[in-house]
């Protein structure tokens, strides 16, 4: 892994914004008193178009819905877990209100998941992607590198919309090029084709996903990348789930709660498609235990060699 080039999508998110802010005077970045040294050098040059909130997402969220309602394409950057202390206002300023008025507000929520390992339960992110996607109007992204991170920004301008944009805390290795044009309209990248069963994964779980694929050496185990939860083409998503026999859900989130598994189901179902649908994830309880981000795992028996298992198992 030392040799594989990896960035943190954070990085790679904040240059892009800030190469967009040297011509596009529209646009403000907002930070809930969140560092880092990219953002060193986007606050000393848009002194500005850069605010500091403070701890205090609420007021996050209302300053970021005013500059929005004046025009300004706007980044509201904190820390995933406590984007969720705004709820109150994501729903009422951004998702209800913008179905009336264009408010273009991008929330990225940073350390998606169990990114943030080893801070324990109040750190680690496993309702956001149900909690966004129940709100009307808001679209949800999962990038699963720092690629997508980077392309997210062109999209985020052009898509005059609410987001909620989650990113890991860590550094990944790439998966995507700019030969491979994925689409943020589309919302998802069929990375391996396969013919047996399909893993379904968002964010970092895709990286598992892809290692599971390589791993069953006789090209059965296809790889399916979500990266826009909310709203997807669901149709052509659909057109290469129901070729399976199996599609297996991968979501660092609590299962049956309305995430990625949820968004998987309801398409299947919804369309009639005869095809076994398998979750992992995490169970309906908080995680107490401190370890590395594959302890977690298979502390809810999702680690790699579980899911790996069941599929030889149950798929092969």
């Amino acid at each position: 892994m030392s040799n594989v080039a990896m960035k943190a999508m954070r990085d790679a998110l904040i240059e892009g914004v800030y190469r967009r802010m040297q011509d596009d005077r529209r646009i403000f970045f907002l930070s809930a008193d969140m560092g880092a040294p990219v953002l060193d050098k986007l606050r000393a040059d848009f002194r500005d178009r850069f605010i500091n909130i403070g701890i205090a997402e609420q007021n996050l969220i209302n300053v970021a819905t005013g500059l929005a309602l004046e025009g300004f394409v706007v980044y509201a950057y904190a820390i995933a877990p406590f984007v969720l202390r705004a709820y109150e206002q994501i729903r009422i300023n951004l998702a209800l209100s913008s179905q009336i008025r264009q408010l273009n507000v991008n929330i990225v929520g940073t350390g998606a998941g169990v990114s943030y390992d080893v801070s324990g339960p109040t750190h680690h992110c496993l309702e956001d992607l149900s909690v966004m996607r129940t709100l009307p109007n808001i679209v949800v992204c999962s990038p699963s590198d720092s690629c997508l991170a980077q392309l997210f920004v062109d999209y985020s301008i052009h898509t005059k919309k609410p987001k909620y944009i989650r990113l890991d805390g860590k550094p990944l290795p790439f998966i995507y090029n700019e030969s491979m044009a994925p689409s943020f309209e589309k919302g998802f990248y069929e990375l391996v084709k396969g013919d047996k069963a399909c893993i379904v994964s968002s964010g970092y779980m895709t990286h598992m996903a892809l290692e599971i694929s390589k791993e069953i050496e006789d090209k059965s185990i296809g790889v399916v990348d979500i990266f826009t939860i909310k709203p997807i083409d669901e149709m052509s998503l659909f057109e290469i789930l129901k070729s399976y026999k199996t599609v297996i859900t991968l979501e660092e989130g609590f299962i049956g709660k309305g995430g990625l598994d949820s968004l998987v189901l309801c398409l299947l179902n919804d369309l009639q498609a005869d095809v076994r649908v398998k979750r992992f994830g995490f169970k309906d309880e908080y995680l107490f235990k401190v370890g590395s981000r594959d302890f977690l795992h298979n502390q809810s028996g999702f680690d790699k060699k579980s899911v790996r298992d069941w599929i030889l198992n149950e798929c092969l």
